[in-house]
């Protein structure tokens, strides 16, 4: 059957990548290397390029992701059974910034046709949303969205409602995100109209939030109390034809790239992530970046290990402080609940054959491509430099595809290896990174960088997906979470409950 695939991503990496898994006794290489297996070898996982003592650096990416617990012979399976992270405690940073290449595509397409709101935001899409200050209304806003899609039909992209998890019985700092966040997504120029429910009685009462939405254009944004209406419902759907009528004068044009907000996430990943739709994204976010666009990436947690590879592309000493102050903040996060820092990656990471958290880490990041880092981001806060932003927030999914819509993400890149089809309030654009994920799973992607490991050139499949972010943007196509109706919402909590 002759020799088994290895990728090996960097000439320094002592490990390889079994594409298609090996057994025992079989031989595997690339191009004229090649090697025999000792054990089981499953697919995905890492093979032992080099013989290895215990406390040997073991490296993927031209990286150190963790050492080794126990002797490990060439063409030995490495996994949690012989090695171990390298990460411990809190860790000292210098500043030590790096050349930055600029993406200098000649990619034909540099505009999209958006919807260009009052303030100059630009849209994707042209939705009416309907959104609860508090959880105990979640029905509610189902029931109007409901009602008015049935009552107005297609007068605009869609009707939504988007219930959550928050806004009473918080407290403190817990409070105060939940309010930035909702605020943030009350404001995103995809909503060509916003209906906001509250229940009346809730800590995030109209009169306790109003100061924290701040200023908003009060054609599109409409407030309602159910406690104060007859047919809190019936109410809604009226209030819903108002927003209609202001959102339906919008009317898509050209407009540059330079507009584009790009999220990027991952989710469920596997070992050939980091190989293939992480790499691919990257290609994106250097492409928008060089465009004058933003790129923003969150998962902090999945920066530990790789984080100095973003600190020294930061573009001035002061945004090297602000990404160091991101990480060490989130570190203590964990330290004030007594949980380890490094515990990641999850069962599925694992099975799918990454074993640290730097390998995790350092897979991740590749979605943030080589992009100058401009800035960091709080919950809430809406992504304002171009470049690339990284945004605070957890690994969790639901939670950080909401936290890129509160930026101001207008589409996200969510790639995964393992398969997810999560989607929220924004188009995501779905990546599997193996052909046979999207084939098996293929009503859930968008789009397959698994293609990249069977001949076709990485700067090919970034031009196909330039292509695909810019027709979304301009409303020619839709991704599968829309026409799925993955629509979800979860915000970040940290705190007690009354």
């Amino acid at each position: 059957m002759g020799k088994k695939r290895l990728i090996r991503i960097h000439e320094r990496d002592n490990v390889a990548i079994a594409v298609d898994g090996v057994a025992a006794g079989a031989e595997a290489g690339y191009g004229d290397w090649c090697l025999q297996a000792w054990n089981d070898i499953p697919v995905d996982h890492k093979i032992a390029l080099a013989d290895m003592d215990p406390g040997t650096a073991v490296i993927k990416y031209g990286n150190v992701i963790g050492v080794t617990t126990k002797p490990v012979k060439k063409g030995e399976w490495v996994h949690s059974h012989n090695m171990r992270t390298g990460l411990e405690g809190m860790q000292e940073y210098t500043y030590e910034p790096v050349p930055i290449m600029k993406e200098t595509s000649n990619v034909a397409r540099d505009t999209f046709l958006g919807y260009v709101r009052k303030n100059g935001d630009v849209g994707t899409r042209n939705e009416i949303w309907v959104i609860p200050t508090v959880s105990c209304v979640n029905h509610t806003v189902q029931m109007i969205a409901e009602r008015a899609r049935s009552r107005y039909k297609e007068q605009c992209d869609g009707i939504f409602a988007y219930p959550h998890n928050a806004g009473c019985s918080q407290l403190g700092k817990d409070h105060q995100i939940t309010q930035e966040i909702l605020a943030s997504i009350i404001k995103h120029p995809n909503a060509g109209g916003v209906l906001v429910v509250s229940l009346g009685c809730e800590n995030n009462n109209l009169k306790e939030f109003r100061p924290i939405l701040g200023e908003v254009d009060e054609e599109r944004v409409r407030f309602m109390i159910a406690q104060e209406e007859q047919d809190e419902v019936e109410k809604g759907v009226e209030l819903i034809g108002s927003l209609l009528a202001c959102a339906k004068k919008d009317q898509r044009r050209e407009v540059p790239a330079s507009k584009l907000k790009l999220g990027f996430k991952c989710g469920g990943s596997d070992a050939l992530s980091g190989v293939t739709a992480n790499p691919l994204c990257g290609q994106v976010a250097d492409l928008v970046a060089g465009k004058g666009g933003t790129a923003i990436l969150t998962e902090v947690p999945e920066m530990f290990g790789a984080e100095t590879i973003l600190m020294d592309r930061a573009d001035s000493k002061e945004t090297f402080n602000k990404i160091v102050d991101l990480i060490n903040d989130f570190k203590r996060y964990y330290m004030d609940y007594d949980q380890p820092i490094y515990e990641n990656p999850a069962p599925g990471n694992k099975a799918g054959g990454i074993t640290t958290l730097e390998e995790k880490s350092l897979g991740c990041i590749q979605k943030g491509g080589h992009a100058q880092v401009t800035d960091t981001l709080r919950y809430g806060q809406r992504a304002q430099k171009q470049g690339l932003n990284l945004m605070n927030g957890p690994g969790n999914d639901s939670v950080s595809i909401t936290n890129l819509v509160a930026s101001g993400a207008q589409i996200i890149l969510f790639t995964t290896g393992r398969g997810n089809p999560l989607g929220t309030a924004v188009p995501a654009i779905k990546l599997a990174s193996n052909s046979s994920l999207y084939e098996r799973k293929g009503h859930w992607f968008d789009f397959n960088a698994g293609t990249l490991l069977e001949g076709r050139a990485i700067k090919e499949l970034r031009d196909e997906l330039w292509d695909l972010v810019l027709d979304i943007a301009s409303g020619k196509k839709t991704t599968k979470n829309e026409e799925n109706g993955y629509k979800e919402i979860m915000i970040f909590k940290n705190g007690v409950l009354l």
